[in-house]
């Protein structure tokens, strides 16, 4: 039985022969010339800088995964993401690697929560029957990471706060409510469009999960009382550091954009230390398992040269050429009905394409005019959407998913969710 095309096939094939044709007409031709081949050398620089980030954050993982951090944290969530995923076994890593992916998206830790999510389309590849072809887990996960849960949109506020914002916290309630009404219809449309997978052989992984964890209980060896007080003395200087800098502190608002980045800076080191103090006094061999976990990091940022490639050549073309502003052109008479200046339209063509482009789009409205209602508009949109062909690239290309099945549909749903919401939400909390 042959297989449909999936979406992004015709979505990626027409963004390249619109911006063809758009070009015949703008007189662009040489734009998207060069477009195309800056847009794939742009691809393989990013995917080649991601090699420390993830050789980093997959070697930490190694090191949660190994002292059995994941599957407490698993434990905590787990009633919620059986539910969820039903197709994944709830001891499985795949599980665990889901969940604290979501956390540091929530928290805003775009570094951590990209190797995080790649991490956890490995682990669900293995209970993939079909390999090439997206799961229903799969095509779930990837629409909750686009639907962009994200409780602290510390970037977003920063950029507000060194505009002069008179309220850089403001977008705080706007994106969360937001992200919820995205993540909600991409839960929704997943799960809609979801087929039926071929059955998973559950019985076949019980048997290997228990021989890993006998094996790892037998390798962890705690530290003794010595090993202990060094860690707890770091710990309460740490903590006398806190409240030293606490001090320091008192006379500045919280909301300024020195604090702010003070608390986005503080988050990736104590994350980092934490895993590997959790790790140590339980015993893992931490420098071993980190240079273990991390020699997956450089494999996978060569997996996913050519479909980063792909999508960027598509975008970098479709933009060139003009057709995103003959977009705009059209559709303006209808935001604008529904209250959405043409401003506004263009970061929200942008966000799912583009995220430095939509960061940039978002940058330069907040600092025209910071405390109007176009600048908070954009800023909740920054704040409760994600680059959504950036991530299916990403984690679909980690694994080598050629057919992306509901994935894209489901997750252009969540941002265009998102986007409405945005705009729904700014009116009334304005008004």
């Amino acid at each position: 039985m042959k297989q449909k095309p999936s979406a992004i096939n015709i979505i990626w094939l027409g963004m390249v022969l619109i911006a063809t044709v758009t070009a015949a007409y703008t007189g662009r031709m040489d734009d998207v010339t060069r477009a195309s081949f800056e847009s794939a050398k742009g691809a393989v620089t990013l995917a080649i800088g991601l090699i420390g980030p993830m050789a980093l954050w997959l070697g930490i993982m190694k090191v949660a995964e190994e002292g059995g951090l994941l599957r407490i944290v698993a434990g905590w969530v787990r009633p919620v993401m059986v539910k969820l995923f039903p197709d994944v076994p709830p001891d499985h890593p795949a599980m665990s690697a889901m969940i604290m992916n979501m956390a540091a998206n929530a928290l805003g830790l775009g570094n951590a929560a990209t190797p995080m999510g790649i991490k956890a389309m490995q682990e669900l590849d293995k209970l993939s029957a079909e390999k090439g072809t997206a799961t229903n887990a799969m095509c779930l996960f990837l629409a909750i990471n686009t639907s962009s849960v994200t409780l602290l949109p510390l970037g977003v506020i920063t950029v507000r706060a060194a505009a002069n914002a008179s309220n850089p916290a403001a977008v705080l309630i706007p994106s969360l409510v937001a992200t919820c009404c995205s993540t909600i219809v991409a839960v929704f449309m997943a799960k809609m469009l979801a087929g039926q997978d071929k059955a998973l052989r559950m019985s076949d992984y019980e048997k290997t999960d228990d021989a890993k964890k006998q094996k790892e209980e037998k390798e962890l060896l705690p530290p003794g009382i010595n090993g202990r007080i060094f860690i707890w003395l770091l710990i309460a200087a740490f903590i006398g550091g806190i409240i030293y800098q606490i001090r320091n502190m008192q006379t500045v608002s919280l909301a300024s954009s020195d604090t702010l980045n003070a608390v986005s800076s503080w988050l990736i080191p104590v994350l980092i230390s934490t895993f590997l103090i959790f790790g140590y006094l339980r015993g893992v061999k931490i420098y071993e398992a980190l240079t273990d976990g991390a020699k997956e990091g450089f494999s996978t940022a060569i997996r996913i040269i050519p479909f980063m490639v792909a999508i960027f050549v598509g975008i970098g073309m479709f933009r060139a050429s003009g057709a995103m502003d003959i977009m705009i052109r059209i559709f303006s008479p209808i935001t604008d009905a529904l209250g959405m200046p043409a401003e506004a339209l263009a970061m929200a063509l942008m966000r799912p394409l583009s995220g430095s482009g939509a960061f940039g789009i978002m940058s330069e409205i907040v600092n025209q005019n910071p405390d109007s209602f176009l600048s908070l508009l954009v800023s909740t949109m920054q704040g409760s959407t994600e680059t959504t062909f950036y991530v299916l690239a990403v984690y679909f290309g980690s694994i080598g998913i050629k057919r992306t099945r509901h994935a894209l549909p489901a997750a252009l749903c969540a941002d265009a969710a998102g986007i409405i919401a945005s705009v729904v939400i700014c009116h009334i909390w304005m008004g």
